[in-house]
């Protein structure tokens, strides 16, 4: 799994409903980004809002649904 912000791709360790832990957190702001979900030969994404943005002290990030 992977959240990719802005061109960056952070790779993610855990994914809740409403949440995420990524492994190498840096600091981004409230933005939109994806997730690309790899399973044997399928590939799946979709957009996300990251309301609080990330800050490089915490790996968990909160989600909400794109729309």
């Amino acid at each position: 799994m992977r959240l990719i912000v802005n061109g960056a791709v952070i790779r993610i360790t855990h994914m809740g409903p409403d949440f995420l832990f990524v492994e190498s957190p840096a600091d981004y702001p409230p933005c939109q980004a994806t997730i690309s979900l790899s399973v044997d030969d399928s590939e799946s994404e979709w957009k996300v809002r990251l309301p609080n943005g990330i800050s490089k002290d915490s790996k968990r990030v909160a989600l909400a649904l794109s729309r």
